[in-house]
């Protein structure tokens, strides 16, 4: 809600001083004011990304929401009736916006944002039933086609903590539930130290 992402960046305000880059996700829609959500966030300086990609500090992010729709073989086809055909179109369109965010990189250092996991191993530890709702293999297609350094997602509050691409790209579940349970001694929020690029000689 707009009176939730007011407590939020009041509290962000107050105690990050760092550059801060997001994306929405599906409570943030819920309500229907997400429009006026994202406008909140801006004004307060956070870029949120909705397939498009900047660079902080030398390094690139893109960033979109995802979608969901299952993984590897279980993955929903545009099959059947016009309800399911829109629902697989709108995992299809979100693919190509995150794509397109990933082919306008052009740092060597490159993170990717969703909110939906882009595989299945990040998910593992939530009900079986709804793994279909919580990303889709369509958004590890994108990153298979333009690397990254490595993947951050939320939405599966109980899942796994990491987990890798078919290419071997490095993705994290930083939903907070999942943090607050692995971590329950320290704040919920990781730090990653993204590689130097190698310099290759001659």
């Amino acid at each position: 809600m707009p009176e939730e992402a007011d407590i939020l960046v009041a509290e962000l305000a107050a105690a990050v001083t760092i550059p801060i880059v997001a994306v929405l996700g599906n409570h943030d829609f819920e309500s229907g004011q997400q429009v006026d959500v994202c406008k909140i966030l801006t004004a307060a300086g956070i870029k949120v990304l909705d397939g498009e990609a900047l660079e902080v500090h030398g390094t690139g992010i893109a960033g979109a929401k995802g979608f969901s729709g299952g993984f590897g073989r279980a993955t929903l086809g545009a099959w059947g009736e016009p309800a399911t055909k829109r629902f697989v179109q709108e995992a299809i369109d979100e693919a190509m916006k995150f794509e397109g965010a990933l082919a306008r990189l052009r740092t060597p250092q490159r993170i990717a944002m969703l909110h939906y996991s882009p595989i299945r191993a990040t998910v593992e530890g939530e009900p079986l039933e709804i793994f279909s709702y919580l990303g889709t293999s369509r958004l590890e297609e994108p990153l298979n086609r333009h690397p990254v350094n490595m993947v951050f997602h939320g939405h599966a509050h109980h899942g796994c903590l990491e987990g890798r691409t078919s290419t071997g790209i490095p993705v994290y579940n930083v939903a907070m539930p999942l943090l607050l349970h692995s971590f329950p001694d320290r704040p919920p929020f990781r730090v990653f130290e993204i590689p130097a690029p190698e310099h290759k000689n001659g």
